[in-house]
Order: C-alpha cells, then sequence, then structure tokens
C-alpha cells in the first residue's frame, strides 16, 4: 500500500516573542479562537516553514513556548498514533513519539482517529484520539502516563469517529467520551491519569468540546 503524506503548514510570527504565543488548548486562550496579542500580522501574515506528517491529523497545533506540537494517526487502520514537537522558529522536528491504538480506529472518512487537539498546562502535554487513548508527555517527549480509556468503558466510542477536544479546568484534565451507548465525562488527574470524577451523559453522538469558564467574582 503506497504511504500518502499530509503536509502540516504553520506560520510563525517572528515579532510575537515565545512566551507570548502559547496556544495552549482548541482555539486557544479561553477556547475563543481570539489572539490579545498586539502587533498580529493578520493579512501580511507569510509561511516561515512547513513539515511533512506521515499519517492524517484534523487536529490543531497547540503553541507551547518555543515548540508546536501536532497529532496525526497513520497505517492501513489509523492505529499508529503520533505526537509531534516542532521548533517553532525554522520547525525542525525536536522529536517524535508513535504509539499504538488500543480502542476502536474506524471513523467516517471525512474525519480521522487524530481529531481531538491536544492541551498542556505548560509543562505537559495531553493527547486524545478518537480510539479513546490518552497519553501524557513532558515537554521533551518523556511519557509521564497512558490510558485506554476503553478498557475501562468498553462502550465509550462509536463507529463514525471521537472528536471532542481535552481541556484543563482547575487543575483536571476534561475528557468528554460522549455516544450513543455509553456516554460519559471524566475528570482526570493530570499527574497519572486516574478518574477524579465521572458523570453520565445523555446516550447522543456529540463531538463538541468543553469549554472553561470562570465564575464572576462578587463584590459586596
Amino acid at each position: 500500500m503506497k504511504r500518502s503524506i499530509f503536509p502540516l503548514v504553520t506560520a510563525i510570527t517572528l515579532c510575537v516573542t515565545p512566551s507570548q504565543a502559547d496556544w495552549l488548548q482548541f482555539r486557544g486562550p479561553s477556547a475563543s479562537g481570539v489572539s490579545s496579542e498586539a502587533n498580529i500580522p493578520g493579512p501580511q501574515v507569510k509561511v516561515a516553514w512547513q513539515a511533512a506528517l506521515p499519517g492524517r491529523g484534523l487536529s490543531s497545533p497547540i503553541v507551547v513556548g518555543d515548540r508546536i506540537f501536532v497529532t496525526c494517526a497513520s497505517g492501513p487502520e489509523q492505529a499508529n498514533l503520533h505526537v509531534f514537537c516542532f521548533n517553532a522558529a525554522d520547525g525542525s522536528k525536536r522529536w517524535e513519539r508513535v504509539m499504538h491504538a488500543t480502542g476502536r480506529t474506524m471513523t467516517q472518512s471525512k474525519t480521522n482517529v487524530a481529531a481531538s487537539t491536544p492541551c498542556s498546562d505548560g509543562k505537559h502535554v495531553f493527547a486524545l484520539y478518537s480510539s479513546k487513548d490518552l497519553f501524557a508527555f513532558d515537554l521533551d517527549g518523556n511519557l509521564q502516563w497512558l490510558r485506554g480509556i476503553t478498557y475501562d468503558y468498553v462502550n465509550a466510542s462509536n463507529s463514525l469517529g471521537m472528536a471532542s477536544s481535552l481541556v484543563l479546568a482547575g487543575g483536571t484534565l476534561i475528557a468528554q467520551c460522549e455516544n450513543d451507548s455509553e456516554s460519559i465525562a471524566l475528570g482526570i488527574n493530570p499527574a497519572n491519569g486516574v478518574n477524579r470524577w465521572k458523570i453520565e451523559r445523555p446516550k447522543a453522538a456529540n463531538w463538541t468540546s468543553a469549554v472553561a469558564i470562570s465564575s464572576p467574582t462578587t463584590s459586596w
């Protein structure tokens, strides 16, 4: 079988310092898709570099300091789960890790196993896939822990594919697994991958992602 190469193109603006450029989750700060930084180049933005990936990935890149993290899935059954770390300045690869899926890798043809965007607390990267495999790495690519969620909840998946992205809220990692059978949301300890809580959700397919909202402070 001929392997297809799917390019990743990421634009880096040189006038933004690494600490300003952090984009730690799907749609960035507050999941709004809006940057509050000054001097954003807008229509003047130019492609700084591009890198080829070994498989498909519909997840969004995240930025942690001077590093960009990207996921994809490869192989005939999308069973190879990749996490890449690139240097933001020039696109050179710092590291790549490849894990094997333990859960269902069947998806609808318009999506794929690497559809969920990873997230970071600034010190670690957490990557979730449609197979409900969840991995935690430090920024240098050292595996901290891994978890196959379908080992604990065998029906927390569907044949179309899962796409909800991770979010950190109050020091807890939130993973949505909403589907027609075993529909749940998990609050996970980011230090070890163990559940802090589990909430039963309506049994219906859902591909949305959680958003963390700070409660307003009441002044008396």
